[in-house]
């Protein structure tokens, strides 16, 4: 039985590993449910503004994919997003 969005493991969302979960950590996210409702490229500018500097934009994709699952919605490989993204940022 795949686990559910509720689950406090980030990495059960797919696309999630440990670096990206540690990445999420960074803009105080440990939880799946605290990704719910968020806005991605806030999360993604939190995490950049962290570190000081710019991140490659596949982890804004990633963290798309990440935020999507929380909200309920199967789960899709971290690329699909990418149009998005780059729809998004112009």
């Amino acid at each position: 039985m795949p686990p559910t969005p509720t689950t406090s493991d980030l990495t059960t969302l797919m696309n999630v590993g440990r670096a990206v979960a540690g990445y999420l950590r960074r803009a105080d996210i440990t939880e799946v449910r605290q990704l719910a409702g968020r806005d991605q490229v806030d999360i993604y500018d939190t995490i950049c503004t962290v570190d000081g500097r710019r991140h490659d934009p596949c982890l804004l994709d990633t963290i798309m994919s990440a935020v999507d699952q929380a909200n309920g919605n199967p789960a899709r490989p971290w690329w699909t997003y990418t149009p998005t993204r780059k729809q998004l940022l112009g």
